[in-house]
């Protein structure tokens, strides 16, 4: 099995360590390219108006100026010799990405863009970053036999494979939960005002530290509950319910003022 590796924080981040050790025990057969510097919060924007530039590190390692977008295309249609990949694997993200968070993620949109040019994608983030010494161990204890699993069994065209790993003593996780995704009830993040050292004003985006309270089933309310998350994702944003009622409202000839 061939594997192409990106990530969101970049191709120094520990994560992607992380996963190559993942994909060794998957493969013999791994190429990587990811971002040159983090690219956290990119979600599938594409480098348009400025030149990228690869920079190659190794045999089967590459890095780019541009977004983890950017990477798998990069990857996929450019820099890897012979024969396309039969799996991308983004990650392993420092931190979770849930619910909302989904839409914004340079991991998640790693994914995407894999299965947006045919290939089978799977995101991959380690929760517990906020409490000292936490590392990628639940992830490097258990993400390769969740992904021999996917891979023999297999998911439509469509979908992206979005795994959560919780925190702790990889020996206190015992159970795997396929969820769906979830929402949450609390506003997390918020932009905190500073100022600089010549006493000008800036904003630093972030996140409060507040724990919504999901419903049974969601990917949030899993990695709270210390379960390993799996939860198909695709990109229909449609809303079906408001297609048939709006079809009554404006369905026919378009309204004149």
């Amino acid at each position: 099995m061939r594997i192409l590796l990106t990530n969101d924080d970049g191709i120094h981040a520990e994560g992607l360590a992380a996963l190559e050790r993942i994909a060794a025990e998957l493969s013999d057969d791994v190429w990587i390219c990811a971002p040159e510097y983090e690219q956290s919060g990119a979600s599938r924007a594409l480098t348009l108006s400025d030149p990228i530039r690869v920079r190659r590190l190794g045999p089967r390692r590459f890095a780019t100026t541009g977004t983890p977008t950017d990477c798998v295309l990069m990857g996929l249609n450019e820099l890897i010799e012979g024969k396309r990949p039969d799996l991308v694997l983004s990650g392993v993200n420092r931190g979770a990405n849930l619910a909302e968070d989904v839409t914004m993620s340079g991991t998640v949109a790693g994914a995407i863009e894999a299965m947006a040019l045919g290939v089978p994608g799977i995101a991959l983030s380690q929760m517990g970053f906020y409490d000292l010494g936490a590392g990628y161990e639940v992830a490097e204890a258990y993400a390769p036999g969740i992904i021999k699993k996917l891979v023999a069994v297999g998911w439509e065209k469509n979908v992206i494979i979005n795994v959560n790993f919780p925190g702790g003593d990889p020996d206190k996780v015992t159970e795997v939960e396929v969820t769906r995704q979830g929402f949450r009830d609390a506003h997390i993040r918020h932009a905190e005002k500073r100022t600089d050292l010549r006493g000008r004003e800036y904003f630093w985006m972030g996140f409060r530290q507040e724990r919504s309270k999901p419903d049974a089933g969601t990917d949030l309310r899993a990695l709270y509950e210390g379960r390993i998350s799996v939860t198909p994702l695709h990109i229909d944003l449609t809303h079906m319910a408001s297609v048939h009622a709006l079809k009554g409202v404006l369905g026919g000839a378009p309204p004149k003022v």
